[in-house]
């Protein structure tokens, strides 16, 4: 048995050592191969160094190569974005929070007429360089002078002024009741005659707007006369039904935007409902957001869906939402105007100077706290001086962040670049 192991043995050693040398092609001695493990096989072949080999070039199918196609190119450049932010880049904090300021003629320090413009008015508009001016009856004498008046405005502003009025048609509508500049009526006795009709009321209003030399209309009312009681909008409203004066309300700021006057939807969130009038009281809306939302939030979002150019608030209070006026309600501005409705446009206050908001809060809590709340311009502030002063203290003091500010003005002048003022 031992000496049978002992030759399988052999044999396979004699197997592997044949292998071996066929692999490698070396002549290997029976003898060596009995009496010793195999040494070391030194390769026949020369070393090969290894090569150092390119990445294949990619040609594609149309034969272009990498290199020889054009670079890509950038996202295109937006030229209005552009001019906006070199026109607010060149403005001190001042000449900003300037902007942001609407107001009556003879509001501004130094100034005492309201009718005629003259170097008196050249040189306060120097130092109070505002965004803009609301006439009324006091300022619109004749064609040819309120014309004149707006004009020589223009003139003497660095910065083209925003120019408006409270034109709705009916008894709110100053060119009407002073000059008899058109034959609009109030916007309720046109309910039922379509959107049509609401479109070109609009273009009439607007023609008679920019034959005197005015820019921005304080119309269209989206507030809806829900209210028998209301005494506040009434007849000044579009209908008493809130699906329909959504429709006619969106028809107007269509006629206002073909006719490139910049228009405003008021009183937001809604004042149809009231029972008080916030022209000389507090004034309250009893409704909750969802009821909200039902009702006098459609015409504001058919009204922005439309392209307004602006949207006024309305010194409301809404005890649900807010204990504060929407005017300075972050919730509703913020949140609700700009963020669920998508608003992106100019928010306005409604004039300061109404009871409701000025025999409640002071002038500088009032500027501050509508600015926080998200409003970019602020309508007939009480106090000039003390508004102003109050926005650049709480601007410097870190109250109010400059990029707020940086944004609101870069809304109002991209506005007076789309309505051609620039």
């Amino acid at each position: 048995m031992k000496k049978r192991k002992a030759i399988l043995l052999i044999v396979a050693i004699l197997s592997l050592t044949f292998l071996f040398a066929h692999e490698n092609k070396v002549d290997v001695p029976a003898s060596v191969a009995l009496s010793a493990p195999p040494a070391p096989v030194q390769s026949v072949l020369p070393p090969v160094e290894p090569a150092l080999t390119a990445e294949p070039e990619i040609v594609p199918l149309d034969g272009v190569k990498p290199d020889d196609a054009p670079e890509q190119e950038d996202e295109p450049s937006d030229p209005v974005a552009e001019l906006v932010a070199e026109i607010v880049g060149s403005m001190t904090l001042r000449e900003k929070i300037c902007q942001m300021l609407i107001v009556t003629l003879d509001s501004i320090p130094g100034v005492s007429g309201s009718a005629v413009a003259d170097e008196v008015t050249r040189a306060a508009l120097e130092r109070y360089p505002v965004g803009g001016f609301i006439h009324f009856s006091p300022n619109i004498v004749s064609s040819g002078q309120i014309s004149s008046l707006n004009a020589t405005l223009q003139e003497y502003s660095k910065v083209p002024l925003l120019l408006a009025v409270d034109e709705e048609g009916g008894r709110v509508a100053r060119l009407r009741n002073s000059l008899r500049a058109h034959s609009v009526r109030a916007m309720l006795t046109y309910e039922s005659d379509g959107e049509s009709t609401a479109f070109d009321n609009a273009v009439i209003l607007s023609n008679a707007l920019k034959t005197h030399g005015f820019n921005t209309n304080f119309a269209p009312v989206a507030d809806v006369w829900s209210n028998p009681a209301n005494t506040a909008i009434g007849d000044r409203a579009y209908s008493r039904d809130f699906d329909s004066a959504s429709e006619l309300v969106a028809a107007a700021v269509r006629g206002f935007k073909e006719s490139s006057i910049a228009c405003s939807l008021k009183h937001f969130p809604g004042h149809g409902n009231t029972r008080e009038d916030s022209h000389y009281s507090t004034a309250y809306v009893n409704r909750s957001l969802d009821e909200l939302r039902d009702n006098e939030l459609k015409p504001f979002a058919a009204g922005i869906a439309a392209g307004a150019d602006m949207v006024m608030t309305g010194h409301l209070i809404v005890p649900e939402i807010c204990e504060l006026p929407a005017t300075l309600s972050k919730v509703l501005i913020t949140d609700v105007l700009r963020d669920e409705l998508g608003f992106d446009g100019v928010v306005i206050t409604d004039s300061l100077a109404m009871d409701a908001i000025s025999r409640q809060f002071g002038a500088e809590f009032v500027a501050i706290t509508a600015i926080n709340a998200g409003v970019d311009i602020l309508l007939m502030p009480i106090n000039v001086d003390k508004t102003i002063s109050a926005l650049i203290a709480a601007v410097e003091s870190g109250d109010i962040l400059e990029s707020l500010i940086d944004e609101s003005v870069s809304r109002i002048i991209r506005l007076k670049i789309t309505i051609g003022l620039y």
